[in-house]
């Protein structure tokens, strides 16, 4: 007989960044708001690399429990024996070492996407997940949305029967009169040694919707990796600005189309009035993904022989009355983590490990069509618990 009491995930905080902010916030909402009653989570501890009152700024500023731990270290969060789960909310250029950070001290881990630099990265942090015998996650925090799980059954059902084609897209008109874009050069959008560009922070996204609707669906005998054809316009940093990914499954005689950009935005007008950010194309029908690909809240159906009719489907995310209205969707993804812990499982069955390294080499290759290079202390996949990227020091 299950038990009538939640599993309760304690979670760490690495980093106390906006992302760390909203995803803590999420995890204090009450689970009832959005009818889970299995599982609840309790932010146990929060770090910041650079001083400790930061870490207790960011506690203050989410409201945790008075017995949260602040700490100005990421190895002494990953030390605390209360800790369970470690959330990783750092930029995406420091994920591989402070994620090794945390795997190697036996911590559960939840990493922020674009989960690596590269590819080989991503291969290194599941080799250790695996040897720690630890549970290890990419925060795609939109394959969880209830949305994503429709489309995906409606795919799985033959709703709009085979599907031949996924396009998707996630850009920002961030274009400057100047000729550059309205980032400085040392932001993260755009700064190589972050790990910047389009595709891994917003590209991600894109591709998300063409691997979870081509190849997530895709029998587990009959897993096919796409062959891959990009093309990069590259910012004057050496990020990329614009790029666009062509994605082929020979197999399944199907093709993805990923496009991120800098320059121009998928939603013009902040309306969605250009349309659709995900168009899913099958033999019998059509689904329409309504924008922003990170967090799609209603999507569209529309059948070849369905006379002109358009099904729209609407799944907002719930509020916390309680936590001042509180609710961006990303505890969705947390609730997988806490019932994966509780279930022994080490990986999410939503995105499985191998998932996330194929969706790597993809960007990988995309990158190395593109000729966009990171530097050496952001890209190497030789763990350092010293790097600077886990101690904070230059």
């Amino acid at each position: 007989m299950a038990s009538s009491t939640p599993y309760t995930a304690r979670w760490g905080i690495m980093a106390t960044g906006w992302i760390a902010e909203v995803f803590t916030k999420d995890l204090l909402t009450n689970p009832a708001t959005r009818g889970v009653h299995d599982v609840r989570h309790e932010v146990v501890a929060a770090a910041s690399s650079s001083s400790k009152d930061r870490a207790v700024d960011f506690l203050k500023q989410v409201k945790a429990p008075s017995s949260a731990r602040a700490y100005g270290s990421y190895h002494e969060l990953v030390a605390d024996p209360d800790v369970d789960i470690v959330y990783v909310a750092t930029p995406h250029s420091h994920h591989f070492q402070n994620a090794m950070l945390a795997l190697e001290a036996g911590k559960h881990v939840l990493c922020e996407k674009a989960l690596t630099v590269t590819a080989a990265q991503a291969r290194k942090l599941v080799e250790t997940a695996r040897a720690k015998g630890v549970f290890f996650m990419e925060a795609v925090w939109t394959r969880y949305f209830p949305l994503s799980i429709q489309v995906r059954n409606l795919i799985a059902s033959g709703a709009i029967g085979k599907v031949y084609r996924t396009i998707a897209d996630l850009s920002i008109g961030r274009d400057a009169a100047d000729g550059k874009v309205d980032f400085p050069d040392s932001h993260r959008m755009v700064n190589p040694d972050l790990a910047g560009g389009a595709l891994l922070d917003l590209g991600i996204y894109a591709l998300t919707w063409v691997f979870q609707t081509l190849y997530h669906v895709q029998p587990e005998a009959e897993k096919e990796a796409p062959k891959v054809v990009a093309a990069i316009n590259k910012y004057h940093t050496g990020a990329d600005e614009t790029t666009s990914i062509i994605l082929q499954f020979p197999k399944h005689n199907s093709h993805g189309i990923a496009l991120t950009s800098l320059r121009v935005a998928t939603d013009v007008d902040g309306h969605n009035s250009g349309g659709a950010a995900i168009r899913i194309q099958g033999s019998g029908g059509e689904i329409q993904v309504m924008g922003p690909a990170y967090c799609p809240l209603q999507y569209r159906v529309i059948k070849k022989d369905g006379g002109g009719k358009v099904e729209v489907v609407d799944c907002p995310i719930p509020k916390d009355a309680g936590r001042d209205g509180w609710g961006q969707g990303m505890f969705w993804e947390a609730d997988e983590c806490a019932r994966c812990l509780r279930d022994g499982r080490k990986e999410s069955a939503t995105l499985p490990w191998s998932e996330s390294v194929v969706i790597m080499e993809v960007m990988d290759e995309a990158l190395r069509q593109g000729g966009v290079e990171y530097p050496a202390v952001i890209s190497t996949d030789v763990y350092d618990a010293q790097s600077p990227l886990n101690t904070g020091k230059r």
